[in-house]
């Protein structure tokens, strides 16, 4: 029986450390170029009533599909006796996630005071789901490749099967931005992208380990606490948004 895992994932080794490192700092050089080229505040495109009822039935037809193959994902595990394989904390970040999402609600209906109580409510629960979605996206695509346990007989299966529709989660929550007048782009915002992706790059050159040490676990909480704050500041009130 293999022993207890300290990861979900395997870590970068080598030149793919250097070389994950160099995408995410030019990636983040692209980023700030494009928010030094933000003059003004930039409000997402107000779609009509029948794309708000898609984005919104979308998102609980993709949560519901993600459940699903989330399900099946731990069957195959179960089935091939490798949860118990699994780390004993397969989510060592969710305190950290649980403290920014009530902290940014509370941020955002204070920054939205001016707003309706509705607006400032659906603005602060907005802005407590999209933080995390600002991380996972970029997280979820330097990780899915090397989640670890593979489940036989088919591992690249059940990777797609798990990943296509949290991707599918994390663009339609991304896209409940638009729902409220509140959200805008500003240059903080791709700076503070920006400053994420940078500590991911030191993430990577130390090999983008699971949060099972105190190098891994500082990287993930610093870039997690990041992301929150970015999202925070799609909410910075502005006078002439574009």
């Amino acid at each position: 029986m293999p022993e207890r895992l300290d990861y979900t994932w395997l870590s970068y080794a080598g030149t793919a450390r250097v070389g994950l490192a160099i995408v995410l700092v030019a990636v983040a050089v692209v980023t700030v170029y494009a928010g030094t080229r933000l003059h003004r505040p930039v409000l997402p495109p107000k779609p009509s009533a029948q794309v708000k009822v898609i984005i919104v039935v979308g998102l609980g037809l993709a949560i519901a599909a993600f459940l699903v193959c989330l399900t099946e994902y731990a069957d195959g595990l179960r089935r091939h006796n490798l949860l118990r394989v699994l780390p004993k904390d397969p989510s060592p970040i969710a305190p950290v996630t649980a403290v920014c999402a009530i902290a940014i609600f509370v941020a955002i209906n204070f920054l939205t005071r001016s707003q309706e109580p509705p607006v400032r409510v659906a603005s602060g629960l907005i802005g407590a789901m999209v933080a995390p979605m600002i991380f996972e996206f970029p997280f979820d695509l330097i990780v899915m490749t090397r989640v670890y346990p593979p489940i036989p007989p088919d591992p690249s299966l059940y990777r797609v099967m798990f990943f296509a529709p949290l991707f599918l989660t994390e663009f339609l929550t991304l896209s409940l931005l638009s729902l409220v007048p509140t959200a805008r782009l500003t240059r903080p915002t791709f700076l503070c992208f920006a400053l994420m992706l940078l500590v991911f790059a030191a993430w990577a050159l130390a090999g983008f380990g699971f949060p099972a040490t105190a190098g891994s676990y500082a990287f993930n909480a610093v870039s997690k606490i990041i992301a929150f704050v970015t999202a925070l500041t799609l909410f910075i009130p502005s006078p002439k948004p574009l």
